[in-house]
């Protein structure tokens, strides 16, 4: 951080209640909607947010749908028994309305119809719901809290199933024909997308998916070096390409090879280079949907940041943990008491700063 950046204290708990709240509250909220819709044909204009996408609208988009309902399928999972009993009901009843077989066979022919739709942040989200869900049936032998739910966790992840294998497809379709990545700091980001995506399936079993990921990843960024920092962040980017690429290759090469890497790539990181990347980006509009990316950004670099610590030696490691901090507590009213623009999708991403997902 810079020097006129004080420290920060530690970041309050979160009221993992209100945010169940907020993520079934916006779920709920059919508009306004963006549906990304490519029309095909003169009868394929007439559509309505729940018959074109029954398991997946609300939020404002599919992705956002997909993984506000994985943040509640997290804090089920993670934070049961810390949510009221009412509460606790309400989150398992909304999954269960959505995550029906009915519900997923429409959402798994759209993609199948329409291989590019969500590619590949919707996609990497859906693995991680998939994913998440199975850890669901898979604790609700084992007395937690998602106990109450284990008919019904079950179910989803039938139901779920079909969805998980689409996407793997489309995934090992897509990456061996792309030649360059993408890498701005926003949904088509590639790097973001395969860290996703390889732990999603590296929980599924899925190795043919996770090896093509891996390959790509190494392709693409393994020999990247002196990462050029100084333009970001972009007005409306809700991810640091530097430190989206960074983590991934945490992630992909042999252990002895990361600190080299990292070396290269961001040196001097935690030393006096690239500072602006440890303070919480300015945000003039948070009602602005694009300008309300930038408060995902402090929570998104949060989470690359507390990753990239345990690379670091001290005291770089304790600085880059200490802007972490910082960054998440700057923007913590905004995931509940926000505008819509913040609060449909800000939950997902407190949670990944805060280690619940995607590790």
């Amino acid at each position: 951080m810079s020097p006129q950046t004080p420290p920060s204290a530690p970041t309050p708990e979160p009221d993992l209640n209100a945010w169940s709240r907020i993520a079934r509250e916006v779920i709920g909220t059919p508009y306004p909607w963006a549906p990304g819709h490519v029309v095909t044909g003169p009868d394929d204009t007439r559509v309505v947010p729940h018959e074109l996408h029954p398991a997946f609208h609300g939020a404002l988009d599919w992705h956002s749908c997909v993984h506000m309902q994985w943040s509640l399928a997290t804090i089920l999972l993670r934070h049961g028994d810390a949510l009221d009993p009412a509460e606790r009901e309400a989150a398992g009843a909304l999954l269960a309305e959505r995550l029906t077989a009915e519900h997923l066979a429409v959402e798994v022919a759209y993609l199948r119809e329409r291989p590019s739709f969500e590619r590949p942040y919707g996609w990497a989200w859906a693995a991680q719901l998939i994913a998440r869900v199975q850890e669901l049936v898979d604790a609700a032998g084992h007395g937690s809290a998602a106990t109450a739910y284990g008919s019904d966790v079950r179910a989803w992840a039938e139901a779920l199933a079909p969805l998980g294998e689409v996407v793997a497809g489309h995934v090992l379709d897509w990456l061996p024909r792309q030649a360059y990545p993408v890498g701005h700091g926003k949904h088509q980001n590639d790097a973001f997308a395969l860290l996703l995506l390889l732990d999603a399936y590296g929980r599924l079993g899925r190795q043919d998916v996770v090896e093509v990921c891996r390959s790509r990843a190494l392709d693409w960024f393994a020999q990247d070096e002196g990462a050029s920092t100084g333009d970001e962040p972009g007005g409306s980017d809700f991810l640091s390409p530097a430190l989206t690429e960074a983590l991934l290759m945490t992630r992909v090469l042999p252990q002895e090879e990361v600190r080299p890497w990292l070396e290269r790539f961001l040196p001097g990181l935690g030393e006096g280079a690239h500072g602006h990347l440890l303070v919480p980006p300015t945000v003039l509009d948070p009602t602005d949907g694009q300008g309300a990316h930038l408060l995902g950004l402090a929570l998104s670099r949060a989470w690359a940041l507390g990753g990239l610590a345990g690379w670091l030696a001290r005291p770089a490691a304790d600085l880059l943990r200490e802007s972490a901090r910082h960054q998440e507590a700057a923007v913590l009213d905004q995931i509940t008491d926000g505008h819509f623009m913040a609060t449909h999708w800000l939950v997902s991403f407190a949670l990944l700063a805060r280690g619940e997902g995607a590790s």
